[in-house]
Formats: structure tokens, sequence, C-alpha cells
């Protein structure tokens, strides 16, 4: 039993899902209330295998990162409780099945999709930028937006503005998101050598970054209704909440305190996202 709940750690649960919720918010964006559940099925089942494969593989190669900082230390591939050669395994065994499902009952649009995100997450994430530029955040916000891309897709079977707008909500949620991590665990990424935002260009600057980026973040959720996509209900929930978010950052500007305001920002970000899926299934069916 211990031993399955390691090999279920490296899937990076709290990850796994919140990329998953999206992709599922995604699907029901496009479906509109006309939903195809066996579709459904197998884009849930298969984008779920592929992101637990990405995870997996994340595992293994941020071993010597991961020994190094408090809140991964104890992860099993730092811990040895799974072997190195396994976690490998495990991960192509995780990709292989997920793809294969995506083929086989999704569109090619989700497999190149689902590609994209685990070549981007893996490798010019985890394995190049991470390690090496402050725009490391850049390119895994890249990977982190693609799987309610790819929800979206499985429906419409095109890139079409609806698509590209739940990209870019996603792609900018990420950075307050991450930024305010990186703000209350600076010295940990300091320690661990990973050139992130708050590291390299400091606390001031991050801070600009992350109130910045949630404005983008909340235009481009009421985007969606200018489009057409969503009605009025779902405009005034998210401009209520993007509001409140865009206050908080905006308090980080002056904030004496930066870590402690840092928390609160990433707390409320896991309560919009939150949101923001609940709205995009429901959106389009309220007035």
């Amino acid at each position: 039993m211990a031993n399955i709940k390691a090999y279920y750690q490296l899937t990076k649960p709290g990850v796994l899902y919140g990329n998953v919720l999206t992709a599922v918010a995604g699907f029901f964006l496009a479906a509109r209330g006309d939903i195809d559940w066996l579709l459904f099925l197998f884009m849930l089942v298969g984008m779920t295998l592929v992101v637990a494969a990405a995870c997996v593989l994340n595992n293994y190669l941020d071993y010597d990162i991961d020994q190094l900082m408090e809140r991964t230390k104890k992860r099993p591939s730092v811990t040895g409780e799974v072997p190195r050669q396994r976690i490998m395994g495990f991960a192509v065994i995780l990709a292989i099945l997920g793809f294969a499902t995506l083929v086989l009952g999704t569109n090619w649009l989700v497999v190149t999709i689902g590609a994209i995100g685990y070549i981007t997450y893996v490798w010019l994430y985890g394995a190049l930028s991470k390690r090496r530029s402050i725009h490391g955040t850049l390119v895994g916000s890249i990977s982190g937006a693609m799987p309610i891309a790819g929800g979206y897709a499985a429906v419409s079977g095109q890139v079409d503005m609806g698509l590209i707008i739940v990209f870019l909500i996603l792609f900018f949620w990420q950075f307050p998101e991450f930024y305010s991590i990186a703000i209350y665990r600076r010295k940990e990424y300091a320690a661990a050598n990973v050139p992130v935002m708050s590291v390299v260009k400091g606390i001031r600057s991050t801070t600009i970054q992350i109130f910045l980026y949630t404005i983008l973040y909340v235009l481009s959720t009421l985007s969606l209704t200018l489009f057409g996509y969503t009605g009025v209900i779902y405009f005034i929930v998210m401009a209520l909440f993007g509001g409140y978010w865009i206050w908080l950052g905006a308090k980080g500007l002056g904030a004496s305190k930066p870590e402690a305001w840092a928390r609160r920002m990433f707390r409320f970000s896991m309560i919009t996202i939150l949101v923001l899926c609940l709205m995009l299934a429901i959106g389009p069916l309220l007035p």
C-alpha cells in the first residue's frame, strides 16, 4: 500500500487534478450543454494520463533540485522510495496509455495540443528553462495552459477564438499564482539555484509583474462574454472576483510584509481558478 501511495505521489496530485479540472472546464465551455459523454471520457482519461506522465518525468528530472527545497525534499523520487529507473518506466507507461487514449477517442488537434504541452513541460521547462532562465515561468505557463485548450479542442476540433481565449486565460493566471509562491519561498529557490523572478529581479519587480498579469488574466476572462461565448451572469461573477484579485494585487505594491501578502495572493489564486472552471462550465448556459 505504501508503495502504491508513493507512485501516486509521483504524479503530483495537486498539479494533476488542477490541470484536469481546467480540461473539463474547457470541454464544457465548448460543448455548451450538448455533451458527448463518450468523447468526454476519452478526453478525461487521456489528458489525465498524459499530465500524470509529464509530472512523473518531471520528478525524475528535478531530483537534484528537489533535494534542496523544503517543500519537495520528501518526494518519493528524493527519498528513494521509488527507484529512479522505475520512475522513468512509470512515466513512459503513463504517456503511452495517455496518448493512445487521445488518439483512439478524440481528434488530432487534441493529440497535438497534448504533445506540445508534454514536451514543453518536461523538456523546455523542466530540463532547460527552469534551471537556466528567468523566463522559465513563461515556458511553464505555456504547458500549463494546454489542458484547457485540449479539453476545448476535443469538442471544437479547430483553433477558434474560444480556444485562443481559454489558452490565454490559463497562461496569464499562472504568473500571479507562481510568482506569489516565488516570493514567499524565495530563500528556497535561491538555495536550489533556481533563477525565478524573485531571486533574479527581486521582490519589488516580481510584485509589479504579479499585478500586471492579474489585470491581463481578468481582461481575458471577461473577453469570453464580449465574443459571445458566455452570458452576463458569467461576466458579472468573473468581474467581481477578478476585481477583488486586482485590488489584492495592487496592495502588494506597497506591502510592508510581501511574504504574507504573497501567501494571500496565492490562496486567492486557488479560489479564482475554481470559480473560473465552474463558470466556464455553466457560463454558456446562463443568461
